[in-house]
């Protein structure tokens, strides 16, 4: 009894830093975090965002990760704590997903992706590290499966993850035996507000190309969100996933990777031994009951 005493004590005195906790794996995230004891800085966008996921243990911040003023203010709320309470971790989980055919989607839809999905993630770490360093603690990157392989239409969202993915790899070799663990989690479908704007976002993005794009890519645009919806039942609940990473916290020596969910995780193992030609048939063959499609 002595003994677990002290630990929730422990636990007690250290904080988690959470992006985008407004909806889905964020506020899951963050609520398991705080039913085990951490105190939470739970990064939303809107004070609404606030009033929902304020709670025992958990404490809003207005945090845009593309805003260069909210990042400095959050540093300033960790370092000027009237308790003094370490850094835990980074939850670098805030994300946009925009996806479309490579040549359909302007570059200014690319660049907002990317300012979110990845350069916001670095400027959190280098922010964050000084802190981590200090605390020994870990930064866990939220990617993706679609960080390992790239469907027809996802390739923005992809290289979005691909690009966390190396960042991660690359941040792991550098402070890892400086005392910080580095994690990334790769969720397959995951039911989400993300996972719900997928129809909307595909028929604006296919009301907005030309004629001859249309020719090219609506057949795909359908097949994309019909198979997304197709795994809604299937899909691991934001509940589910945020225990998950929650539990990484645990774990004195995670592993590098964690996939959430079994789609992920077969698609993890296929990339690993399937030649190239022959994954893009599976992909392919995995679409085609959904290229008929009429959704929008």
């Amino acid at each position: 009894m002595k003994n677990l005493i002290t630990k929730i004590n422990t636990v007690g005195q250290e904080m988690v830093v959470v992006t985008g906790t407004s909806t889905g794996i964020g506020a899951a995230t963050a609520r398991q975090l705080g039913k085990r004891g951490f105190h939470v800085l739970a990064g939303v966008r809107t004070n609404m965002d606030a009033d929902k996921i304020r709670d025992i243990n958990i404490e809003p911040i207005m945090l845009d990760i593309t805003n260069e003023v909210h990042i400095p203010a959050l540093i300033e709320r960790i370092t000027s704590d009237k308790k003094q309470r370490p850094i835990r971790a980074l939850i670098n989980n805030a994300a946009i997903e925009i996806n479309a055919p490579i040549e359909v989607l302007p570059l200014s839809e690319w660049r907002r992706q990317f300012e979110v999905n990845l350069i916001g993630q670095v400027a959190m770490i280098q922010a964050l590290l000084p802190e981590l360093f200090k605390s020994k603690g870990t930064v866990i990157n939220i990617s993706s499966i679609g960080g390992k392989v790239a469907m027809g239409g996802y390739g923005p969202y992809a290289a979005t993850k691909f690009a966390l993915e190396a960042v991660s790899d690359s941040l792991r070799r550098e402070v890892e035996q400086l005392g910080v663990k580095v994690v990334v989690v790769e969720p397959g479908a995951v039911t989400s507000e993300m996972s719900k704007r997928v129809r909307s976002n595909a028929q604006r993005i296919t009301n907005e190309m030309t004629k001859e794009q249309r020719s090219r890519y609506s057949k795909l645009m359908h097949a994309m969100v019909s198979q997304a919806e197709s795994y809604i039942d299937k899909a691991v609940s934001a509940e589910k996933a945020g225990q998950i990473i929650a539990n990484i916290l645990n774990n004195k020596r995670p592993r590098t990777r964690y996939t959430i969910g079994s789609d992920a995780a077969m698609l993890s193992v296929l990339i690993k031994y399937l030649p190239d030609r022959l994954l893009d048939k599976l992909i392919a063959r995995s679409m085609k009951p959904h290229l008929n499609a009429e959704l929008f």
